[in-house]
Formats: C-alpha cells, sequence, structure tokens
C-alpha cells in the first residue's frame, strides 16, 4: 500500500493541515495498520465518526473507552479517555477533525491528553510523539465487507519521539489490532 500521508504531502491543493511557509511541519515515517470487516463501508464510517459508536470500540485490548466531548466537523474535537481494565490507567486522548470526506476518509491530528482536552504525553512513554498525523480511510470490497486503513505517522516530532515511534511498530500493530478486534465485535451486533 502507498503511503496515503506522501500523496498529500507532495499535494499543494486540499493539504490537510493550513501551512506557511514559516509553520512547515515536519511529518515523519509513517505506519499502516489495515483489517477488513465484515460490514458495509457505511456502518465502519459510523463507528468511527459517531461519539456514541466510538465508545463502544476505541481503545486497545484490556482497555475500555469513555467518550467525554464529540464535535465532529472539520476543525472539530474528539476528546477520549481509554481506561484500564482494574481502572488504575486513564489515558486521555483528543483527536482534532482536519478533513472529513464521507464515507472514504479522515484526515486528523490524534494526541495524549489531560482531562481538560490540553495536549498531554503518554502515561507510560513521556517521549511518545505528542501529535500523531492520522488518515484513515474505508474502502468499500463489496459483498458487505469493507478494509479500513490507519496511517499514522508523528507530527513536528522531535528525533527522539520518532526514535521511539519507529522502535514501537510492532506494539503500534498490535494496540490497533486491539482496537480493530473491539470494532468487529461492536460492528456484529451495531445497527445501522
Amino acid at each position: 500500500m502507498s503511503s496515503l500521508l506522501n500523496e498529500r504531502i507532495d499535494s499543494e491543493d486540499n493539504n490537510p493541515i493550513p501551512m506557511t511557509t514559516a509553520t512547515q511541519p515536519t511529518i515523519g515515517a509513517s505506519h499502516i495498520v489495515s483489517r477488513v470487516f465484515d460490514a458495509p463501508r457505511e456502518l465502519v464510517w459510523k463507528a468511527n465518526t459517531e461519539g456514541e459508536r466510538m465508545g463502544q470500540w476505541l481503545a486497545p485490548k484490556g482497555f475500555t473507552a469513555l467518550v467525554k466531548s464529540m464535535d465532529f466537523r472539520v476543525g472539530g474535537v474528539y476528546h477520549y479517555a481509554q481506561i484500564s481494565e482494574d481502572k488504575s490507567v486513564y489515558m486521555w486522548g483528543k483527536i482534532t477533525y482536519k478533513e472529513i470526506h464521507p464515507i472514504e476518509k479522515l484526515v486528523f491530528i490524534q494526541s495524549f491528553s489531560d482531562e481538560n482536552g490540553g495536549i498531554g504525553a503518554h502515561p507510560m512513554a513521556p517521549l511518545w510523539p505528542k501529535e500523531m498525523l492520522s488518515i484513515t480511510t474505508f474502502e468499500d470490497l463489496g459483498g458487505n465487507r469493507t478494509r479500513m486503513s490507519v496511517e499514522w505517522a508523528p507530527y513536528n516530532a522531535t528525533p527522539e519521539e520518532q526514535a521511539l515511534f519507529d522502535g514501537a511498530r510492532d506494539g503500534i500493530t498490535g494496540g490497533w489490532n486491539g482496537s480493530f478486534d473491539h470494532l468487529a465485535a461492536y460492528l456484529k451486533t451495531a445497527q445501522p
């Protein structure tokens, strides 16, 4: 799969992140995780764009999700927490939407946050990149099957943050696979 981030960065038109020549962001090497779901694309899209639905699945294995707020529009923010089963760890996060292409693609900046929505550090890895550029695509495979792909890249990361991201690719895949397992289970019972 070619990198969607490279395609977006090389394009001067419709850039996902407003830039000036003085504030050109640095975007690190990306990592892509995909899964095919036995569900129509419209339902997979809703599971990624409606706060109540996202709260049913967007957490890695061993965690549940809590929706604090959802403002699904360009410039809007989804603020959430991922909570460990024993409730000893609360990982707050936020997504700031940059582009919304209905049932096809989402472009956003994702970061760990505090309970009030300020950008924060990963609670277990303080050198984790503070912001991640994410492109999520939804491909209709026919027969009520959808491929969802998440491409993540450090955004304005320090060299140390990029190195930590690069060394954590197996863990990133594992985390997303746990979330995808939750999503697959949710989609089996979700109403359109």
